[in-house]
């Protein structure tokens, strides 16, 4: 059998099987190779010291700032420790030989750049409409609470009333708490930024948590195709629309990204021969994609092919084996434990998915420990090592070529032969349908709101990397699966099961609402990426292909040239407008203003559906004042006797609407907020190009004491 990792862990070259060092010339060092190495690594670890510290204080009502941070600056001391102190040259590093300095450099400039952009096109999304927004109350609910669940507060409603409610979208109802939805890993990273600077510093977290991903992703460029190709990996990735747009707010995919790539980099990095720095970094590396979970669920998924990894370390008798095995397994715990322990209603709302999901990785836990005694019991053992020999000089190499490309071919023909619908089982499927069928109203299509557009997905590929990168990512993942099956290219063994499992995943079944920019977050975790790094492979085996023709050096310059345009233009031509246009402007003033408005000691009665959804959670944990709705039967007497229970509690009544009829009948109305800004465009068969006009507007009124009895 083929075993996961040479002698040496040097990645391969395109062209070659192994990578001879370089030699020594001016401006180029073991150093560069070393920063160039970490770029992925640093981030990923000091994102897994603050999940490991927060979480247990999190579960303990305790989380803090003197506490959680008091706590994580020796961790991460701890964790980054064995990393920083291997070895000064290129091997420990993860990438082999003196490497120049533009390398490094490149891709730090391009992170930077990345982040000042970002942060000066930073979207402001903080009233409730739609995923960044949640994360962002639930964040600052962690920072001024520091537990959960959230109590509704009853009391300074009188005791309450048939007719209050007080959930919302992304926050569930459960007795008398709150409970958010999403899990918790993304929200403990914003609270560190509100902690430092506020509700500014939290949103800033985004743009910083992208440019570290861009960076991460030159450093797994230079392990997997060479430092030389980092820098146009970090820019093609911080080009495409769907990188640029999820920096701007806080998606999930931003720290999965990060711990995706620091941990693919750790697990890269270890060496046939492990010492205990080894393993100590095969845990870690576990830990990090273990923890992937706790930031988003189907994290699970995406992690799978880590434990059949694993699996095989441990058959082949590696000492990095086990350690990574309890690295995953105890991140993972450590994400599910938070899911049923504080995201329980989230995960009933997934169980149609979330079953099957739990199942498949029980199976694949028991047949990977299965394998793993197949593997050494060496009666079943030398049998397979003779299978996998006759495999490897047969035609096994080419068949696998094959199929990748077959894969591919699939996908592109999907349109033609299936239309994929889901028929809505619960109230929010069908809110789904409704925003459907009202996005095909405005794009002149057929009106069906079942649609689900899933069989299109690969053509959502093609919008944002471009025909050309994905036809070198297909040749990059013929030739790589390839070289799998011949067993010449061992560290790409991982990376490229976790590429092609999660990826093939993703196009089958993208399991969002199809609107764009917004369904394009499903690709940009792994999907684009790994088409990328299969792109700029395929590009680096042909640049290799030229250069052996004999060809002049002039001749093979402008042909790199020529390759990176080729790349690079498709994706820019799609991205330029989201560059360069700004959303959800003008939201923290507004929320702000409206906090001055109500007031400390209001107690907020919401009676319109619309500010109810988007405002709710807003009021109560950036205004901190309790709120509630109403239901969409009450009656005016019906408020007006919340009214009174208010009054009779010693709070302030404040009814808050949309509109000023909504509040008139119970007090003169006064606008608390009247704000008109841009926000993401929604397309359905097109990639986006543009903004919508969003508008906000909150009226209120403040009954006399004597107005419950009118």
């Amino acid at each position: 059998m083929t075993h996961p990792h040479s002698t040496t862990p040097a990645p391969d070259r395109p062209g070659t099987d192994a990578t001879p060092p370089e030699t020594a010339a001016p401006g180029r060092t073991d150093r560069a190779g070393r920063v160039l190495a970490l770029l992925p690594v640093v981030p990923a670890l000091l994102v897994v010291a603050w999940l490991v510290v927060s979480l247990p204080l999190l579960l303990a009502g305790w989380f803090r700032p003197l506490p959680a941070i008091g706590l994580f600056v020796p961790v991460a001391a701890l964790v980054l420790w064995p990393v920083l102190r291997g070895r000064q040259d290129g091997l420990r590093g993860g990438v082999r030989g003196e490497v120049s300095w533009w390398a490094p450099g490149g891709v730090l400039a391009i992170g930077l750049v990345f982040l000042v952009v970002q942060v000066l096109m930073l979207a402001e999304q903080i009233i409730v409409r739609r995923d960044p927004a949640s994360y962002v109350q639930f964040a600052t609910w962690l920072q001024e609470h520091g537990s959960l669940p959230i109590p509704q507060d009853r009391a300074a409603f009188g005791g309450g009333d048939p007719v209050l409610r007080y959930g919302s979208p992304a926050f569930y109802e459960v007795g008398d708490d709150l409970v958010p939805q999403f899990m918790a890993g993304l929200p403990l990273l914003l609270a560190l930024g509100g902690w430092i600077g506020g509700t500014y510093a939290m949103l800033v977290m985004a743009p910083l948590m992208g440019a570290c991903a861009v960076m991460a992703f030159g450093g797994i460029v230079a392990r997997l195709v060479g430092p030389r190709w980092a820098s146009a990996g970090a820019l093609l990735l911080a080009l495409t629309l769907p990188m640029v747009w999820v920096s701007r707010s806080t998606y999930s995919e931003l720290p999965t990204m990060i711990l995706l790539f620091g941990g693919l980099a750790l697990v890269c990095d270890l060496s046939r021969d492990a010492d205990r720095d080894d393993r100590v970094k095969a845990f870690l590396g576990g830990l990090a994609l273990g923890l992937i979970v706790l930031v988003r669920i189907d994290g699970l998924r995406d992690v799978m092919p880590a434990v059949v990894f694993a699996g095989l370390l441990i058959a082949w008798r590696r000492r990095t084996g086990v350690p990574l095995a309890a690295g995953l397994f105890l991140g993972a715990g450590a994400g599910l434990a938070e899911g049923f322990l504080l995201s329980r209603p989230y995960l009933d709302y997934l169980h149609r998915s979330l079953v099957p999901l739990l199942l498949i990785c029980g199976a694949l836990v028991v047949a990977t420990a299965v394998m793993a005694i197949v593997l050494r019991w060496e009666v079943t053992a030398s049998r397979l090592r003779r299978a996998g020999a006759t495999l490897r000089r047969g035609r096994g190499p080419d068949a696998a070529a094959v199929f990748a490309v077959l894969v591919v071919a699939a996908f592109a023909v999907r349109p033609l032969v299936q239309t994929v619908r889901r028929e809505p089982a619960n109230s929010d499927d069908e809110l789904n349908v409704a925003f459907i069928e009202f996005v095909q109203r405005l794009s002149g299509l057929p009106i069906d709101g079942t649609r689900q557009y899933s069989e299109m997905s690969l053509y959502w590929m093609i919008w944002y990397i471009g025909l050309p990168a994905l036809l070198l990512a297909t040749l990059g993942a013929a030739l790589l699966a390839r070289r799998l099956v011949q067993g010449r290219a061992p560290r790409w063994l991982l990376p490229y099961a976790m590429i092609a499992w999660t990826t093939v995943l993703v196009l089958y079944m993208p399991n969002i609402t199809p609107d764009h920019p917004w369904a394009s977050r499903r690709l940009i975790a792994v999907a684009i990426p790994g088409m990328l790094l299969f792109a700029i492979w395929g590009t680096a085996w042909t640049m290799a292909r030229v250069r052996r023709t004999g060809y002049s050096p002039r001749t093979v310059r402008w042909t790199a040239v020529a390759a990176a345009l080729l790349l690079l233009a498709p994706i820019l031509t799609v991205s330029a407008g989201i560059i360069v246009s700004r959303t959800d402007q003008g939201e923290l003033a507004a929320v702000r203003r409206m906090c001055d408005r109500l007031g400390p000691d209001a107690t907020v009665v919401v009676v319109d559906r619309s500010s109810a959804d988007r405002l709710l959670q807003v009021i109560r944990g950036m205004c901190g004042v309790p709120a509630a709705r109403t239901l969409s039967t009450a009656s005016r007497d019906d408020v007006r006797r919340v009214i009174g229970r208010i009054h009779a509690a010693g709070r302030r009544p404040v009814i808050l609407g949309s509109q000023a009829r909504h509040v008139a009948p119970y007090a003169t109305p006064v606008r608390a907020v009247a704000m008109l800004a841009r926000q993401d465009e929604r397309t359905l068969t097109e990639p986006p190009n543009g903004t919508w006009s969003l508008t906000l507007n909150v009226w209120i009124a403040e009954p006399p004491r004597t107005a419950q009895r009118g």
